[in-house]
């Protein structure tokens, strides 16, 4: 994913308005040449402190004996050299941008939108660590093993949201994936309708790519229409496949708190997986059920079918930043290396041809 030049640092960026403009990509590190200063005033206090044990050492002519070979320029010089180097490597570390160049990938890929049900029900722990935290697990590792397609996700409980549109950005699909949890949807139920008619809506027009929906859900408290939305969804093209996250046992909801779900008799709840309702989805989608527990069986039964989805160009382009940290950090070599080439001492042949006059 391209890097985003940093908003928190408005002192430091001031030139990232515009794309086409110099900025810096990582602008926190430029804070820290504020130390240069202080490394000339503490190197300067160090200079002048030796000079004041000299003079309590010898007088002026005598160390002039003493220190014949010694050139003070010279270690000037050098401490000069480190300094600039050090500010060149920081400037590295602030990562300079100039312009940008669009890069493009070509790829042969599907497209797959995944629905993720976020009711309270997915808290159940029937399933380790519980329901929604299993389903994202197994997304996670779906969308790490498709690496030429294309993905989108979205969520839902009484209603559906999209969260990211089909793009090949897989780490975006990971931080939107991780942000899933109950309350996002304030509505509660398990509107499977709305979720396959918003992945219907999900795709691109590239009409030679297989389309693949991923319902994952435990089907419970459903809404009505969701066969209906499956079969929609099929003479579109798509194909709908549910994971169904649960077991026929079911289990306690635990809240966010700790607290145990009740119903309103104060009765804890207990809540099962419907599957004959995802089997009758998957079937009328033209898709397959699958059932999640504690293993991968469900994730790879599922990539087997993915795979076997016509496949087409999946070729993105995007704008990537022009980085210009490579000549930044050649100067800092150029600078390194001279600092450790020249030596403190005075040299015959330098001070003939008067580089260095001491």
């Amino acid at each position: 994913m391209p890097a985003e030049p940093m908003r928190v640092w408005p002192v430091l960026n001031l030139f990232t308005s515009q794309k086409d403009m110099f900025r810096f990509a990582d602008p926190f590190y430029l804070y820290m040449l504020a130390a240069i200063p202080l490394l000339v005033a503490i190197y300067a206090l160090t200079v002048w402190a030796d000079r004041r044990r000299r003079r309590r050492v010898a007088d002026a002519a005598l160390w002039e004996v003493l220190a014949a070979s010694a050139s003070a320029p010279r270690r000037h010089l050098k401490m000069g050299l480190c300094i600039a180097a050090l500010a060149m490597i920081l400037l590295v570390l602030a990562r300079p941008q100039f312009g940008t160049s669009q890069n493009r990938t070509d790829k042969k890929g599907i497209e797959v939108v995944f629905a993720m049900d976020v009711s309270n029900s997915m808290l159940a722990d029937d399933v380790l660590p519980n329901r929604l935290d299993r389903a994202k697990l197994l997304v996670s590792s779906l969308i790490d093993n498709v690496t030429n397609n294309k993905v989108a996700l979205c969520v839902f409980a009484g209603e559906a949201y999209p969260q990211m549109p089909i793009t090949n950005d897989y780490a975006a699909a990971h931080m939107f994936l991780d942000n899933m949890q109950p309350g996002m949807v304030t509505l509660q139920g398990t509107n499977m309708a709305a979720a396959i008619r918003l992945a219907d809506k999900s795709f691109t027009d590239n009409p030679d790519v297989g389309k693949a929906i991923v319902l994952i859900t435990d089907s419970e408290d459903h809404e009505e229409g969701a066969i209906e939305a499956a079969e929609e969804a099929r003479r579109n093209g798509r194909q709908v496949y549910v994971l169904g996250v649960g077991t026929a046992d079911g289990g306690t909801i635990r809240m966010p708190d700790g607290s145990l779900l009740t119903d309103e008799n104060g009765q804890v709840v207990r809540t099962t997986i419907n599957e004959n309702m995802a089997r009758q989805i998957a079937e009328a989608g033209g898709g397959k059920y699958f059932r999640v527990d504690n293993s991968d069986t469900a994730g790879q039964q599922l990539m087997v079918h993915l795979d076997n989805l016509k496949q087409a160009d999946t070729s993105s382009s995007f704008d990537e930043p022009g980085e210009q940290f490579v000549g930044v950090a050649l100067i800092a070599l150029v600078l390194l290396v001279a600092e450790y080439i020249i030596r403190e001492v005075k040299n015959r042949i330098i001070k003939r041809l008067q580089i260095v006059k001491k």
